[in-house]
């Protein structure tokens, strides 16, 4: 069976039994503060399991893209040294919401793999949960029992909590579970050891297929579990383990859901796979990586520096870097393999051939960025490796420093020490690492109380779309504790407080009753719950309350939000259908616009952007909102559907003109364009390749804008004295001073030429180095770095140190012949780091030259006698320290 089939198969399969066949959420998760990545198969019904939101269905399967990067068996410095692990892998799940349990779990999973998939029955395993007294869950013998239809008693183990219970988190929902393993060893090996004392044993050939969750419990805060109303069924199985046993291959990466790829990978290096271990450890990495770079690329999380962006730049230098280091690619190469992924996933998901060109754009202006980065991770390894010629030891606070500022893997630093003969102090660097890592978890460690009741009720309705207060009735409250800040969640029955969703901040305001009033300071979702944040306990509420918006705040928020989508409208027409959003935030005060294209606009093109949106917004356009439109029909009918974004059934769609602005949104916004008043573009940049970003004011803040531009237009007038063509009088000065620059430019050279003669009657001989040091007046660092090359080009085996003072500041530079350099085993960058400190600042450089600035001028000769000190002790035979 191929890939396909065995997707198909399954989906098949569960529609029979009566299932709704789901489509597979964003692998990016963007309302979830517990998640980055969609990491098992539930995630997109952990709201369901938590009672917040009614199930589509009472039966549900799907085939769920995930994404793991930590936990048991899921590092990710792990990933490709064995076959079987993945970063971004396909989860098949089926779940059932009060109907269906454990025995028919049971029996419908024996079905599929044994009557539909052929699988060997003798090969299989079944576990069930042996009880725990600390938990106070006694045996499943319930499972026990369904499993004995189909398996002898020896073939059904029973497994301990870390096996065999399963849990959301430290709190919710949780409850036995029932793995299914199978023994793909050979008769030969099989006859001699029979495959259940292997199972959970790490054995690479006895391995977990299928499990099989029963949600029956939640666990509250304190530890202790209640029973559930309504039981669920929460089962996954890894699709590309399944395509690995049923196509009779000894690895994950042997399948046509792989070899795909790696033959790719080997086209473009020249390299065959299965020619060297670490060459093929190789291989499986960047196979593997390419797939969780471009699916999260395609959901909309670019690469960055913090949060989910900083996992995917972490993935995806570690394929680059693997690549460098064993297969010879000096070069970017990641990039060239989207078209073959794109056919691995033709027909499956349609995000990566929508997107492709973007993707491929990302990706390449990522590595290289992180090639140029390797390059200097080098040079500075080269250094150390000079400072430590004798000890032969890269200190673990390098190590760490390696990574931690240039980027550059640990591992690597540790290959190329090896190469050296060198060795890594590992515990130095496991403290750097574990203090940083400590210093993470406090930022963002966030601690959550049991929720406490305050009346009964489940269901929260938004109201915010209509009016902006409401009587509600408080349901439940939690104290939150994050950065050592204490504030309280609560859950209103309904609310017209927008939670912060789709670019859009969340709403504040007040909580009214008998006279008092509590500030609601942010409203955000947790999962599909809207949750109203106080900096007070909510304890003691009535029964009901008078939730009270910012009106006025509400109000610039609406502007902003419709301004996007008239924007981003504005943007298709001018530059093309290929913009597409990317990313957004809409605020009281600004709005901020994230979208695709591949250079930068010019004035002309911002200019026409800016008018178009101005068109539309004077010509009074009134909103047309429609909700519970079929998501297919919306789509027909030309909305706006942005990849990595999940959409329901039946979606919202803002109109603004229907032959200009149609997009699928749930946010809040203006009744007619009108209300927007003005609109104004701020600032263009680029946020990374092929993403462009827009940042605009609307009604009174671009006003304010435009008159603060205006203001300072005026006052460079009366500077210039009125004149009448103020453009062309900035012009003329500027051309006068680009005059005056160049005569000053001769002068301070004629300065240096002159100092230059006076300075070569300073030069000392010390042993076979010409030393001259000395503190002139040459103007500025231009003139003072001109003179030191000049030196250095004149006077063979010259080292150099020359100070000026400019506009109260101390510059240094020094330089040192090349053959200095090698011969006494010295750098420029590293002395002018140190003897900076004198001058009080800093500066860096190249081995034979390097430059620094401070604030203290008067100190300039005090640093150039510390380093004559040293040169006399250097010509003498001693090392430069």
């Amino acid at each position: 069976m191929t890939a396909q089939d065995i997707r198909q198969a399954f989906i098949r399969y569960f529609e029979e039994k009566d299932h709704l066949i789901v489509p597979s959420a964003p692998i990016v998760i963007k309302d979830d503060p517990t998640l980055m990545f969609t990491n098992a198969g539930m995630n997109q019904f952990k709201d369901v399991f938590l009672g917040v939101k009614a199930a589509a269905a009472p039966r549900v399967a799907d085939v769920q893209k995930c994404l793991r990067v930590s936990g048991k068996h899921n590092d990710l410095e792990e990933v490709g040294h064995d076959t079987y692990h993945h970063t971004m892998f396909e989860m098949l799940g089926n779940w059932s919401f009060g109907d269906y349990f454990k025995k028919e779990a049971i029996d419908w999973a024996w079905e599929l793999l044994t009557d539909v998939y052929k699988i060997d029955k003798a090969r299989l395993y079944a576990t069930v949960f042996e009880g725990d007294e600390q938990l106070g869950v006694s045996a499943d013998e319930e499972a026990y029992r369904a499993w004995q239809k189909h398996l002898p008693a020896e073939r059904i183990l029973y497994g301990n909590k870390k096996d065999n219970f399963w849990e959301m988190g430290e709190t919710g929902p949780c409850g036995p579970s029932s793995e299914i393993h199978i023994d793909l060893r050979s008769d030969e090996e099989r006859a001699v050891e029979d495959g259940a004392g292997l199972v959970n044993r790490d054995h690479e050939r006895v391995i977990e297929l299928w499990n099989l969750v029963f949600i029956q419990f939640n666990r509250k805060a304190d530890g202790s579990l209640e029973t559930l109303k309504s039981h669920g069924i929460d089962t996954g199985m890894g699709f590309e383990r399944l395509c690995m046993v049923l196509q009779h291959k000894e690895s994950n990466y042997d399948t046509d859901v792989f070899m795909p790829i790696i033959g790719s990978i080997e086209r473009m290096s020249g390299i065959r796979y299965g020619s060297e271990e670490q060459r093929d450890v190789a291989f499986r990495v960047i196979a593997d990586h390419i797939r969780a770079i471009a699916f999260t690329i395609a959901d909309g999380q670019l690469p960055s520096n913090t949060g989910a962006g900083y996992v995917i730049r972490r993935i995806l230098r570690r394929a680059v870097r693997y690549g460098y280091s064993y297969l010879g690619f000096k070069e970017p190469f990641l990039y060239a393999l989207i078209p073959v992924l794109e056919k691995v996933f033709d027909g499956v998901y349609p995000e990566i051939s929508a997107q492709r060109e973007f993707i491929q754009k990302v990706i390449r202006e990522e590595e290289q960025s992180f090639l140029r980065t390797l390059e200097n991770g080098l040079r500075r390894l080269e250094q150390i490796r000079k400072e430590h010629a004798t000890d032969k030891l890269i200190p673990g606070e390098v190590v760490f420093e390696l990574y931690d500022t240039y980027g550059f893997p640990a591992d690597l630093t540790r290959l190329i020490a090896r190469e050296w003969g060198y060795e890594t102090d590992e515990a130095g660097f496991e403290k750097a690492m574990a203090r940083q890592k400590s210093r993470s978890r406090a930022a963002g460690n966030l601690e959550t109380g049991d929720w406490i009741e305050i009346q009964p009720g489940a269901g929260v309705a938004f109201t915010g779309y209509e009016q902006i207060e409401n009587e509600a009735r408080p349901l439940r409250y939690r104290k939150v504790k994050q950065k050592n800040k204490e504030l309280f969640q609560l859950v209103l029955d309904k609310t017209p407080f927008y939670a912060e969703s789709g670019g859009q901040i969340g709403d504040t305001g007040v909580l009214e009753y008998n006279g008092t009033s509590i500030p609601v300071i942010d409203t955000k979702k947790e999962n599909e719950l809207i949750v109203h944040y106080l900096d007070r306990s909510p304890a003691g509420l009535p029964a009901k309350v008078k939730a009270r918006v910012d009106a006025e705040r509400r109000r610039r928020i609406a502007a902003n939000h419709s301004a996007t989508h008239l924007l981003h409208a504005a943007l298709r027409k001018v530059l093309g259908p290929h913009v597409t959003q990317k990313g957004s935030f809409v605020g009281p005060d600004y709005l901020r616009f994230d979208f695709s294209h591949y250079e930068k606009l010019s004035p002309e093109q911002l200019q026409e952007i800016e008018r178009l949106v101005n068109e539309k917004i004077w010509a009074n356009i009134p909103r047309k909102e429609e909700r519970g439109v079929p998501f297919d029909e919306a789509r027909k009918r030309g909305a706006m559907a942005l990849f990595g974004e999940k959409y329901g059934d039946e979606v919202r769609m803002i109109t603004f003109g229907e032959d200009f602005s149609v997009e699928l949104c749930g946010g809040i916004h203006v009744e007619s364009t009108g209300q927007i008043g003005l609109f104004k573009i701020s600032h263009e940049s680029a946020v990374a390749a092929g993403v462009r970003r827009i940042e605009a004011l609307t009604a009174a803040g671009a006003y304010e804008y435009v008159s603060g531009k205006l203001k300072a237009l005026h006052e460079i007038s009366a500077e210039l004295k009125h004149p009448k063509n103020v453009v062309k009088a900035v012009k003329q000065l500027n051309e006068e001073n680009r005059e005056l620059k160049k005569k000053l430019e001769a002068a301070s050279s004629k300065l240096a030429q002159a100092e230059k003669a006076e300075l070569l009657n300073r030069i000392e001989e010390m042993g076979d180095i010409r030393f001259l040091g000395a503190v002139i007046d040459v103007g500025d660092a231009n003139q003072l770095k001109k003179l030191s090359f000049q030196l250095k080009r004149e006077i063979p085996r010259l080292f150099a140190v020359l100070g000026t003072e400019s506009n109260s500041k101390a510059l240094l530079n020094i330089v040192i012949d090349e053959n200095l350099v090698r011969e006494y085993d010295i750098s420029a960058h590293s002395i002018i780091q140190f003897i900076s400190k004198i001058i009080g600042g800093g500066g860096g450089g190249q081995a034979s030259f390097a430059s620094a600035g401070g604030n203290k001028p008067n100190e300039l000769q005090n640093a150039i006698q510390k380093v004559r000190e040293d040169v006399i002790k250097l010509s003498q035979g001693y090392y430069y320290k």
